[in-house]
């Protein structure tokens, strides 16, 4: 998984669950989209929270503080199942303050094409999920790197690979910003990009329920550890490396020296925990996302993250067995690109 149900806090109400943060060029744009409240969990009341607020955290020139939040926030859910929202733009340092009100730029409904002022286009609604992954290699990845071991898939062959998502879905955010509206600010085009999922408490301020900003961490280092979960999920990116970044050098050297794939385990561990952390999705504006073995600029909708990250944190092949054609339900080259919900 992703981000799919991927903590003890985040699974008790899935609606502020993300599972996937994608950034990508679209029609108009740089494409940014999450997507919450997965079918598996089976949410007793489905779509966003009405007490919760979603926001993608956009830094613009690399100290891994964000200087524009788009913030959404969500009123209960009608009789037809939709939902009226509100969307909010913040920046310098408003973006970086969870009481700072920013300026409404948009307002609709669920299902809806809005239009914000700047010529954003966004979208919220029920959606497909475009993610795939096979759990019996997922849960011999997790453990291995837990106790540093090779992973062990006897007994299973790629031929019984299966996608645990198909058919499945998700509520998706879509926002789509002009290029010019980033560009102007970010050096070289170069942009990061979280998102973060928060509940209001009863002293009034904001808890963090799940934050995303790389693909795959989740799954690599707390599907047996979920302690680790919550507490990745809190913070700021600007203080992952500092905080996690022994305990993640340690679980992939652990995976590494058990397969013998370097000279020196603590070494590649160090070099790839500097790529993963700070936890944020790199991207250049107006270029083609890919989420690769080479480098990460961005993630579309169909890169392959599961096959890449696994690889990288083993320094050894490892497949799913299965990619895109396993999504039953396939993402769209026009707005809102998310795939029709089955």
């Amino acid at each position: 998984m992703s981000h799919h149900l991927d903590s003890p806090l985040a699974r008790q109400d899935i609606r502020l669950d993300i599972t996937d943060l994608y950034v990508f060029g679209g029609e108009s744009g740089t494409v940014f989209v999450i997507n919450v409240c997965h079918s598996l969990g089976k949410a007793a009341v489905p779509g966003y929270h009405p007490e919760g607020r979603y926001e993608f955290k956009i830094d613009l020139d690399g100290d891994v503080v964000e200087d524009l939040t788009y913030r959404f926030t969500f009123d209960a859910r009608d009789p037809e199942g939709r939902q009226g929202y509100e969307v909010r733009r913040l920046t310098g340092v408003e973006a970086t303050d969870p009481s700072a009100v920013g300026t409404v730029v948009a307002q609709g409904r669920t299902e809806q094409t809005l239009t914000a002022e700047g010529g954003a286009r966004i979208w919220a609604g029920r959606a497909g999920d475009p993610f795939w992954i096979e759990p019996t290699v997922l849960h011999a990845v997790g453990h291995a790197v837990q106790d540093g071991t090779t992973v062990d898939l006897t007994g299973w062959t790629p031929a019984e690979a299966s996608n645990l998502f198909a058919g499945q879905t998700v509520h998706s955010i879509v926002l789509e910003v002009p290029d010019a509206a980033l560009v102007s600010s970010a050096a070289d085009g170069r942009i990061g990009v979280w998102a973060v999922a928060s509940l209001a408490t009863d002293a009034g301020g904001w808890r963090s329920i799940n934050r995303v900003g790389l693909p795959m961490i989740h799954p690599l280092f707390t599907q047996y550890d979920e302690d680790l979960g919550d507490r990745l999920n809190a913070g700021a990116p600007s203080e992952d490396l500092a905080t996690y970044g022994d305990l993640l050098t340690k679980e992939i050297a652990g995976i590494v020296g058990a397969y013998g794939t370097a000279e020196d385990p603590t070494a590649y561990a160090e070099g790839l925990v500097a790529r993963m952390l700070p936890n944020v999705l790199p991207y250049t504006v107006g270029t083609a996302a890919t989420f690769g073995f080479s480098g990460w600029i961005g993630r579309s909708l169909t890169d392959n993250a599961p096959d890449v990250m696994f690889s990288l944190a083993a320094n050894t092949p490892i497949s799913l067995g299965i990619g895109k054609e396993s999504v039953t339900s396939k993402p769209t080259g026009v707005f809102p690109y998310v795939p029709p919900a089955a």
